[in-house]
């Protein structure tokens, strides 16, 4: 059972994700850009964390290693992508996928 999700989208998108989450009991991770600081899905997370660089909001969000690096950091189980945005890049999955097969591979080894 997941127990964080990481959001990674803005807006009202984000927000039913959140409260989607919340009604399941997993705990919810915001992702935003400098210039979405203020925005009400960061605020409606339970965690949230800046990425990208100032000035270039959209490609913060596009960018498939701070999302996952992101992840990371909150100690995420899952990534939903929402719409747009990354939902229909591959490399995203991939980057789950692969960072899902390390960590199961970690839990192996270190099982008596």
């Amino acid at each position: 059972m997941l127990s964080k999700v990481l959001v990674a989208n803005r807006g009202e998108i984000a927000v039913r994700a959140f409260r989607a989450a919340y009604e399941l009991g997993i705990g919810t991770v915001a992702v935003f850009p400098y210039e979405d600081r203020n925005s009400v899905h960061r605020l409606k997370a339970d965690e949230s964390y800046q990425i990208g660089d100032v000035g270039h909001p959209v490609r913060a969000y596009l960018s498939v290693a701070e999302i996952v690096g992101a992840a990371r950091r909150a100690g995420a189980d899952a990534v939903y992508p929402g719409y747009g945005f990354l939902s229909e890049n591959p490399a995203l999955a991939e980057a789950c996928a692969g960072r899902a097969s390390r960590s199961s591979a970690q839990r192996r080894r270190s099982s008596p």
